[in-house]
């Protein structure tokens, strides 16, 4: 009752027989107290409620790794097991909870992975596609103009920071008008160093666990960019942890010379090997131009191939470990908890990463082929099962914030930051591995929600203590609206006018953050 904040009077064991009394076939057992804290069933509890029905009892509530579903079955006698969290947040839970289970002799079907009928990439209609890219081009011709009606839904902003109801990111509120991204950057802010030292505690052991003891593979893959969260991931694992990692990087063709130096100093200043790949320059032109056709995104391919080439060097050289640098979502906007440890999946990437294409929607167009998108193709659930992969983000384990990390890889490894401020931020050290980040796939987001890096970064400086939110809100009146210096490079690079790219581009535009006045676009602002 109430959500559990009202007692009834009633012990759980009286509840389930006066329900069973009632008629009811069987029991769904929740423990509020374990729900969602990942520290295992209630097994007393769990055990009581059993002893006091006839009917079969299913357990929730509390699993946090594998080894917890079993514990739910023979230790506290319940007739089935089930759970929530761990399977919206780590890669093939369902067949990995099964195996713990199997793994112990209880019964239960065996694991499958794939099927003939349902496949795990989406399957497109290349005429629907085709169409699609058609309409988006008719709409660049001159005479053409995209009409965007507007929405009747107000944009609110944070009272603490900056963002607003209407993002990229999924962004909700409190009853004060603070986004869940400031709520979850209070909750890091608490962390005191105890359970800093738990959590890396808990680092520990699962580098212990699957870094290479005979030798034969490395310890770790860390995908890196070559930029200040790279460096610093480096220096976790290598200098604090003493393990030996690969790098590998996805070169998209849009390094700066900062950043290019910067990546390849890595290999020497951190004693490892690095794997450096780049695709053909053919392909990522196409890939650009018609990423940003159909979705508005011309960095589909650097989102993709940062999140797919790594797993696949991880596959082919049968490392079972991948480490990331913090969760975006959890950072940005809260939608998860510091609780939850959320891992990088298939799904992860392919719904938030890829915008929800896959590399075989491309295939057939403008000559791409299938073996074109080698370096897309995530491996199968078959390899990732048998290697047992993880993509841990270390942000859950270490604190992380990122001027901290800049500053600490300047002095100790002689990172380079920008010479010159970037048209649409005043960071220095961000994103100088892809200039089109901070520059066109910027700008681009502008155009769709209204606000760009600028916003991103002084929210995170807001809620580091760095800037007030009146400075932040000046920060973002000066550049989120700035179109970018870059524009130039990247349509000669895919061969495209600025007209035809802002007709395009304004199809893609919000209705519910932008209206058309006198032929111009507006929108409300923060500061009015």
């Amino acid at each position: 009752m109430a959500g559990g904040q009202k007692p009834t009077g009633l012990h759980p064991a009286q509840w389930a027989r006066e329900v069973e009394g009632l008629g009811a076939g069987e029991i769904f057992l929740n423990s509020i107290n374990r729900d969602g804290s990942g520290t295992g069933y209630d097994t007393e509890l769990i055990q009581e409620v059993v002893a006091a029905v006839q009917i079969p009892v299913i357990a929730c509530g509390g699993v946090g790794k594998y080894d917890h579903f079993p514990a739910g079955i023979e230790k506290g006698g319940a007739s089935a097991v089930s759970a929530a969290n761990i399977f919206h947040f780590f890669e093939l839970s369902y067949p990995e909870a099964k195996r713990a289970c199997l793994t112990r002799k209880i019964p239960m079907r065996a694991v499958n992975l794939g099927s003939k009928w349902v496949h795990r990439e989406p399957v497109y209609d290349p005429q629907a596609r085709d169409t699609l890219i058609a309409s988006r081009q008719a709409l660049s011709e001159p005479e053409s103009a995209a009409a965007v009606s507007p929405v009747k839904q107000a944009v609110r902003w944070c009272t603490k920071c900056v963002y607003p109801s209407i993002a990229a990111a999924p962004m909700e509120f409190d009853e004060n008008g603070v986004c869940m991204g400031c709520r979850m950057s209070e909750v890091k802010d608490a962390i005191d160093a105890a359970e800093w030292d738990r959590r890396k505690a808990l680092l520990r052991d699962i580098l212990e666990h699957n870094r290479c003891r005979d030798g034969s593979t490395y310890d770790c893959v860390i995908p890196v960019s070559g930029g200040k969260d790279s460096y610093f991931q480096a220096h976790v694992i290598t200098k604090e942890f003493g393990l030996k990692p690969l790098l590998v990087t996805y070169n998209g063709n849009n390094y700066t010379p900062t950043g290019w130096q910067n990546v390849h100093r890595m290999k020497a200043v951190f004693g490892v090997d690095h794997v450096f790949y780049s695709p053909q320059v053919d392909l990522l032109v196409k890939l650009n131009r018609l990423a940003f056709i159909v979705m508005g995104d011309m960095n589909w391919h650097a989102h993709v191939g940062i999140t797919t080439l790594p797993v696949r060097v991880q596959a082919q050289f049968k490392i079972p470990l991948i480490l990331w640098g913090e969760h975006g979502y959890l950072d940005l906007c809260g939608q998860f908890s510091m609780d939850d440890f959320p891992e990088m999946s298939y799904r992860d990437r392919l719904e938030h990463f890829a915008r929800g294409y896959e590399w075989n929607y491309f295939v057939g167009r403008d000559g791409i082929t299938s073996q074109d998108m080698f370096c897309y193709k995530y491996p199968s659930d078959q390899e990732l099962y048998d290697l047992n992969v993880r993509g841990v983000y270390l942000g859950n384990y270490v604190h992380w914030e990122a001027n901290e990390h800049a500053k600490m890889v300047v002095a100790e490894y002689g990172f380079n930051v920008n010479a010159k401020p970037f048209d649409r931020t005043y960071r220095l050290m961000s994103n100088l591995d892809d200039m089109h980040e901070n520059g066109v796939h910027d700008y681009l987001k502008y155009i769709k929600f209204g606000y760009g890096h600028c916003t991103d970064h002084v929210c995170k400086d807001i809620r580091a203590g760095l800037l007030s939110r009146d400075e932040g809100i000046d920060l973002v009146k000066q550049y989120d609206h700035v179109k970018l210096g870059d524009l130039q490079r990247w349509l000669e690079y895919v061969g495209m006018s600025e007209a035809e790219f802002d007709r395009i581009a304004d199809t893609f535009r919000d209705p519910r953050v932008w209206r058309q006045y006198n032929g111009h676009w507006e929108k409300d602002n923060i500061w009015d």
